[in-house]
């Protein structure tokens, strides 16, 4: 079978020497640390307790919820200002249109 030659830093030659067992040539080391860290990434999926799963459930949903009212509270502060800009903003029925449009002379220097 034929075989490559491969440079490693000292420090790696230091450690896979470490790691290999008195019965095994460096290539059956690195097939061996191969073997072992070629694991299936789906293994483990689906391993949380009922009491976990049910955790995660509460803490997306609280999240969930408190997204919802932060975007309304933030949409609702935009549409506000930006009613205000457009001068379409609606004010409430309570006399105090009256207080500003006598302000408002005021400050023309004029009277109501």
């Amino acid at each position: 079978m034929p075989t490559k030659t491969i440079g490693v830093r000292e420090e790696v030659y230091e450690r896979l020497r470490a790691r290999k067992r008195d019965d095994e040539s460096f290539t059956d080391l690195i097939d061996r640390l191969i073997d072992e860290s070629e694991g299936d990434w789906r293994d483990g999926f689906g391993s949380l307790s009922s009491e976990a799963a049910e955790s995660l459930r509460e803490a997306a949903a609280a999240s969930r919820g408190g997204f919802d009212e932060s975007a309304r509270d933030r949409q609702a502060a935009a549409i506000d200002r930006l009613a205000g800009a457009s001068g379409d903003e609606e004010r409430p029925d309570d006399g105090s249109d009256a207080a500003d449009a006598d302000d408002a002379s005021d400050d023309a220097g004029g009277s109501a």
